[in-house]
């Protein structure tokens, strides 16, 4: 059963907002609908994959799990929420220094859970890390990477190779950037006029 529209205020990556939606719309939906946010993905739209991943108040909590209405005058931080005026966080660098972003569409979930896990506990284990992404499913990388890419925070890590291809070095992904920021396009990332 749907409602009217009502306007809910909330904080969206340090901004306040107001979205004008049926209280019921799903968190994700009102993101990439109809505040153009399409970094955040939808894989499932039950919970399960947890690409849909962002802070609410600091926690992880699936959006497409959460109505628009339990948003108001809460905090919410998406992927694009992470890299300040252009300039990727230390876990971002770390996910591109280890090529973490595979395919692209759980990177965005990847680094919100990641993001909570070190909020909460700047060295974590590995044990620690793979159970923060236990609720974030990939299917490319096998998680290795992400993994590594997590642990490798704070430590001095390789540098990416911008050059040509050496032996034991790691290359740079053409499209990483994107896919770290949230602005790497997928086919359900258009948004509706």
């Amino acid at each position: 059963m749907s409602t009217a529209p009502l306007p809910i205020e909330f904080q969206l990556n340090g901004l306040d907002v107001v979205v004008d939606v049926d209280p019921a719309t799903r968190l994700s939906d009102a993101l990439r609908n109809d505040l153009g946010l399409a970094g955040t993905k939808v894989g499932c739209n039950a919970g399960d994959c947890g690409a849909c991943t962002v802070l609410m108040d600091g926690r992880e909590v699936c959006a497409c799990l959460i109505a628009v209405g339990q948003c108001a005058n809460a905090s919410i931080t998406t992927v694009e929420g992470l890299a300040g005026n252009g300039t990727l966080t230390a876990l971002q660098k770390s996910f591109h220094v280890h090529s973490a972003a595979q395919c692209g569409i759980c990177t965005p979930g990847m680094l919100m859970a990641a993001t909570g896990l070190l909020s909460r506990n700047a060295k974590p284990t590995k044990f620690e890390v793979e159970d923060a992404l236990g609720g974030v499913l990939c299917r490319c990388t096998g998680y290795q990477k992400i993994v590594e890419a997590i642990l490798d925070m704070g430590k001095p890590s390789v540098a990416v190779v911008e050059g040509g291809p050496s032996v034991g070095s790691s290359l740079a992904k053409v499209d990483g950037i994107a896919k770290l920021t949230g602005t790497a396009r997928f086919g359900d990332d258009g948004v509706p006029a």
